[in-house]
């Protein structure tokens, strides 16, 4: 019976898999509307043909190994209970120790090990590929430091999870599932207040913007916009990627105005202070705080759900998936593949909110700066840079996309300047 689902789960696997090549590579439709022909937004205007085979290429290949991790993900965590690798993690914790703490440091520990080495395929493809595309211009030893740094950083914060839900579920077996939505709420709004100062200083060395005009310049924006910032912190990536990025982090006086050195080197002034106003916005309006509350409301009913299908699938399979219980601490596999299937589901209803959001600041950006033009030419050096698709086929953006296509972003802004022009022309009248 184990072997036969395993091999069933592995062939709808491969199925799954070949159904997502087809539509990726051969009926997903890319191609700009006829009405968008010749506009700021077609990529026809601003990038030459290798440009356009390049990032069809580029983004087609990064979308199917998105849409193969997933369910690799799922897989991962059945087939390690199948065959018995859970409850041999267990053993071993449990004979190591008889304090809780100790048995979660290594049950975690080993199962960390285990999917490290198992995911570890999948992000050496997305290195590859984003060296062979000239994305990524980072060195494998500099890589592999930040991956081992991953590894470390996710296996403290797993072994905290853990042994919070499992000493939550020997406290109480039915409501465990709210108490640990109740410990996250502040353990999800001190991530954010240290992650700043302690977190992102691990993979990246921050430093004070060199410029102090353009600095100025952008403070100037953060004093409006109520953002208790000193100082915009300058990050040396270049050294890494060809990628531009820029954003506001962090919470209260742990606040942060961070921009990578190749969003200095590519964009000019005007287009800097455009994607500083745009990451400003978020703060203004508070989508950080919106961002928490949706992400508590959201594992809440997760949460539930997940404590729900975990007592149901123990009773109804536990014999096949190796659990005599789903109290022990061998069904952290089987807990982690519903909340990525919970996720996973929920996130085309999240990135459409994040969508919404995204707009929002882009129109706050352009009421700012007044600078409709560099905006447009900012979104398309970020479309040359990373060889995005102007238009990602349906499925890519229901599941992929937290901020509107490049075709969406920039027909926004020409609508923004037709209407501010017919404003001003029925104001002369």
């Amino acid at each position: 019976m184990k072997r036969k689902t395993a091999i069933w789960a592995f062939a709808i696997y491969l199925f799954f898999g070949f159904l997502m090549y087809g539509y990726l590579f051969y009926f997903a439709d890319t191609t700009i509307p006829i009405e968008y022909k010749g506009s700021a937004a077609d990529p026809e205007q601003f990038m030459n043909a290798r440009e356009l085979e390049l990032s069809e290429e580029y983004s087609t290949i990064r979308n199917l190994l998105f849409f193969l991790e997933i369910p690799y993900e799922w897989l991962f965590y059945l087939l390690i209970l199948i065959f018995g690798f859970s409850k041999v993690f267990e053993k071993w914790a449990y004979t190591s120790s008889k304090w809780l703490i100790m048995r979660t440091i290594i049950y975690t520990f080993w199962l960390s090990i285990l999917s490290f080495f198992a995911f570890f395929p999948f992000a050496f493809i997305r290195y590859v590929l984003a060296k062979t595309y000239h994305i990524s211009v980072e060195t494998f030893s500099s890589w592999m430091k930040s991956e081992m740094i991953d590894f470390w950083v996710n296996w403290g914060f797993s072994i905290i999870i853990t042994f919070a839900i499992y000493w939550l579920i020997q406290k109480s077996e039915k409501r465990w599932w709210f108490y640990s939505w109740l410990l996250s709420i502040p353990f999800t709004v001190f991530l954010m207040y240290i992650q700043p100062v302690i977190i992102d200083p691990l993979y990246h060395e921050f430093s004070p913007l060199k410029n102090k005009e353009l600095e100025e310049k952008i403070l100037n924006f953060a004093q409006k916009a109520g953002i208790p910032a000193e100082h915009v912190f300058e990050v040396n990536m270049s050294e890494k990627t060809n990628a531009l990025n820029a954003y506001v982090t962090g919470v209260g006086s742990n606040s942060r105005i961070v921009l990578w050195d190749t969003t200095l080197n590519r964009l000019d002034e005007d287009g800097v202070l455009f994607i500083m106003a745009h990451e400003m916005a978020h703060y203004v309006e508070k989508h950080i705080y919106f961002g928490i509350a949706g992400y508590l409301l959201l594992s809440f009913f997760g949460l539930f759900l997940t404590a729900k299908l975990l007592k149901w699938i123990v009773e109804r399979f536990g014999p096949v998936l190796n659990i005599t219980s789903w109290k022990n601490i061998s069904s952290l596999p089987l807990i982690l593949c519903i909340i990525s299937v919970l996720s996973f589901s929920s996130s085309p209803l999240s990135n459409a909110v994040s969508r919404y959001q995204e707009v929002r600041a882009d129109r706050y950006a352009i009421e700012m700066t007044e600078n409709p033009k560099a905006a447009i030419e900012s979104f398309q050096i970020l479309t040359k840079t990373g060889l995005s698709q102007v238009n990602p086929p349906a499925l890519v953006k229901w599941f992929r996309y937290t901020h509107p296509t490049m075709l969406e972003r920039i027909t926004f802004i020409e609508n923004y300047q037709s209407e501010q022009y017919e404003e001003e022309k029925n104001a002369v009248r």
